[in-house]
C-alpha cells in the first residue's frame, strides 16, 4: 500500500468529502499537519474531517484562538480533537507559552495548520498533509510518516 496519497479535487465539496472520508481512518493520538497558502483548503479539510467524525456544530478557523477543541466519538470512545493555527506566530517560543504539549497525546488528534510556525517544537507528523491550488481545482498529498501515519493512510484507501 501507499504511503503517499496524490489526489486532485474538483472543489470544495470535494475538499469536505476527502476530509470525511479520511477522518473515519484516523485513531487517536495522531498528529496531522495541514500545509498550503492561505486558501488552499486547510480549514475546509479539517471543516470535512470533524462532520465527518460526527461533529454537527460549526467548525471556525482558531486563527485569532490558535486551537478549537472538539470532542467528538471515534471507536466508540470520546476523543478531544484539538485544530490549530500557527499562522499568527511570530516565533517557535510562543509555543511554549501556550502551553500546547499537553494536547499532544495517545487520546487526541491534532490537526495543525501552518505546523512550521512552532519550529521544532511540536511533535512530529504522523500525517503531513499538503494543498496546493491548481486552477479551478486543488492538489491534496496525504504523506505517512510514521507508523501510525502510515497505517491511517492504509485505511483510508480501504474505504
Amino acid at each position: 500500500m501507499a504511503h503517499d496519497i496524490t489526489l486532485k479535487l474538483a472543489d470544495e465539496q470535494a475538499t469536505l468529502k476527502l476530509g470525511a472520508d479520511f477522518a473515519r481512518a484516523l485513531c487517536a493520538g495522531v498528529n496531522i499537519y495541514l500545509h498550503g497558502n492561505l486558501g488552499a483548503g486547510k480549514t475546509t479539510l479539517v471543516r470535512g474531517a470533524l462532520h465527518g467524525l460526527g461533529f454537527v456544530g460549526k467548525v471556525k478557523s482558531p486563527t485569532y484562538t490558535l486551537v478549537e477543541p472538539y470532542q467528538v466519538m471515534m471507536n466508540q470512545t470520546n476523543t478531544n480533537v484539538y485544530h490549530f493555527d500557527l499562522y499568527r506566530f511570530m516565533d517557535e517560543d510562543e509555543w511554549d507559552a501556550a502551553g500546547f504539549r499537553d494536547y499532544f497525546n495517545p487520546h487526541s488528534v491534532c490537526l495543525i495548520e501552518w505546523p512550521d510556525k512552532a519550529g521544532s517544537l511540536i511533535p512530529q507528523a504522523d500525517i503531513d498533509v499538503y494543498l496546493e491550488l491548481d486552477g479551478e481545482c486543488r492538489i491534496a498529498r496525504l504523506i505517512g510518516n510514521t507508523t501510525a501515519g502510515k497505517a491511517c493512510l492504509e485505511r483510508y484507501q480501504e474505504f
